[in-house]
């Protein structure tokens, strides 16, 4: 079973990037709601097989992969956020530079993507395997719009209920916030984790 991953910090000490109550919302209910969603339909599947029941197949894998992408998606997410300034290690800026000419072109892109989510989603840095590249995603709600070679490195939760409280509809200044606190280090040991399986 799926759980919720332990914060290495206070929800009060991102001040000034999140209230302690857009933080509480999100971590202690919605992501938790997520995690305990996933691991009932995984239930709700097993069930199933052992009653040789599958007339309701398709609507729990539906939320199957609905429930765990957003399971998966938030502890991404809050793994690679941090109160603390972390400067991109040198190793992956060369890597960010490779794929993208240049970091702050990087990060520019990565924001106005992140804008363009039609309604909710993920804004995404991933490695491919087959290209040996950075790429990011827009991924619509928690599933759609995927690579299946994409494999998430940094992740930016894009739904109205990560910034709302904080930031209502400006969601281009939650994210030039929220790039500020990225914890390089998680996104440098994803990559190289990444790359060498």
């Amino acid at each position: 079973m799926l759980e919720k991953i332990q914060l290495p910090y206070s929800l009060q000490d991102f001040a000034g990037y999140l209230s302690v109550e857009n933080l509480d919302n999100h971590y202690n209910i919605l992501y938790e709601n997520y995690v305990n969603n996933y691991n009932q339909v995984l239930r709700d599947l097993e069930n199933a097989r052992l009653q040789d029941n599958y007339d309701n197949i398709k609507a729990l894998e539906k939320e199957l992969a609905f429930q765990g992408g957003g399971a998966i998606l938030h502890s991404l997410f809050f793994e690679n956020i941090t109160p603390y300034e972390k400067e991109v290690t040198d190793e992956f800026k060369k890597k960010i530079e490779k794929s993208f000419g240049d970091y702050k072109i990087f990060i520019k892109h990565f924001i106005k993507s992140a804008l363009k989510i039609e309604g909710s989603g993920w804004g995404i840095l991933g490695y491919s395997k087959s290209t040996d590249k950075l790429i990011i995603l827009q991924v619509e709600k928690h599933s759609n719009l995927t690579i299946w070679d994409f494999i998430p490195l940094l992740v930016i939760d894009v739904w109205e209920h990560a910034y709302y409280l904080d930031y209502k509809t400006k969601r281009e200044e939650y994210l030039n916030k929220i790039v500020d606190i990225i914890n390089w280090e998680i996104v440098y040991k994803r990559y190289l984790e990444a790359i060498k399986n």
